[in-house]
């Protein structure tokens, strides 16, 4: 006798899981960021511009949402030259710029743009991720 109770009982344990495995997983609600980013370039500038107002998009894209972008052109939210400065006060949480056009704050920016440093574009990226470039480049953008 035992053991057909113990068979019935195993049969409803199993309906009983896979009745369970069939029922909607609870929505998890994700944290949603919004991140604004400031660009150097005109709205719908040919390449630079329309560049930027892409990835901007495609970052909200790939994130389904999670991350906000909000793209601000020059002009919309700062000056052109002003995007450096909006991201360093905490009031936008990145820039799309050329980094040269910060030489007047410190003239090692100039190094982390193809011009006028002279080097390929493969040349600078081993530079910066093999050569102690990303070091540098860290250490002048935090002070």
């Amino acid at each position: 006798m035992k053991r057909r109770e113990f068979i019935k009982s195993a049969g409803v344990g199993g309906v009983a899981v896979a009745a369970a495995s069939t029922l909607p997983k609870p929505a998890i609600a994700q944290k949603r960021i919004e991140m604004v980013v400031v660009s150097t370039w005109p709205r719908d500038f040919p390449g630079l511009g329309t560049s930027a107002q892409r990835l901007a998009k495609r970052i909200t894209d790939m994130t389904d949402g999670r991350i906000q972008t909000k793209y601000f052109a020059a002009k919309e939210r700062v000056g052109a030259f002003d995007s450096f400065d909006e991201v360093a006060s905490g009031n936008a949480q990145a820039y799309i710029a050329a980094d040269y056009y910060w030489k007047g704050k410190h003239l090692g920016w100039a190094y982390f743009t193809a011009v006028p440093f002279g080097l390929t574009y493969t040349e600078i990226n081993a530079w910066i991720r093999f050569g102690g470039g990303q070091e540098l480049w860290d250490e002048l953008a935090g002070g």
